[in-house]
């Protein structure tokens, strides 16, 4: 397919999904027609057809959650945000929502947060989605358990808003190919 290589020779920008699937801006599409002689459909770019990036929050700390949940709001304007409570709704969440990021907790009631790791890691239709875990108990979870237990990134609480940036960030530009 002809797009296909145009973004694997770099001629076209773009981001890629856990899932394998490519995220085009629509200025990074238009910036590549005009440069390619291409013709611009000015409807298509009137249109709001971007699909978003999609992150699933799982926190059993309601505070906490919403917290996280504005904060990713406001500093991703263009990525959908959810959240749910326990592993037990992460896991149904999952197949509804289908995010591209979990930023889960560890210590979490009904199913912990390792265990979601490993039960998505272990499925070939969810074990593409990245995970930022979180706790705030790293002496039971250290690092390598966590990160031994399919979670991608890890942060201790209490972290800074900028430390979860930062997180996203890396994971959304190793998504990206970055």
């Amino acid at each position: 397919m002809q797009v296909h290589r145009w973004i694997k020779d770099g001629k076209l920008k773009c981001y890629r999904y856990p899932g394998g699937r490519y995220k085009i801006s629509k200025a990074n599409f238009r910036e590549f027609l005009v440069s390619n002689d291409i013709p611009v459909i000015e409807e298509f770019f009137a249109a709001g057809t971007d699909i978003k990036l999609r992150i699933l929050i799982g926190e059993d700390d309601l505070d906490f959650a919403k917290i996280l949940h504005q904060n990713l709001q406001e500093n991703y304007p263009d990525f959908e945000v959810e959240a749910v409570n326990d592993g037990y709704e992460v896991l149904m969440k999952l197949g509804e929502f289908r995010p591209d990021l979990l930023i889960l907790d560890i210590k979490m009631p009904k199913i912990n947060g390792l265990e979601v790791c490993q039960r998505m890691k272990s499925n070939d239709y969810y074990g593409s989605i990245k995970i930022l875990a979180i706790t705030g108990n790293a002496k039971t979870y250290p690092r390598e358990l966590v990160l031994e237990s399919g979670a991608d990134e890890y942060l201790i609480k209490p972290f800074t808003s900028d430390d979860l940036f930062c997180q996203v960030d890396k994971i959304v530009a190793k998504m990206a190919g970055i």
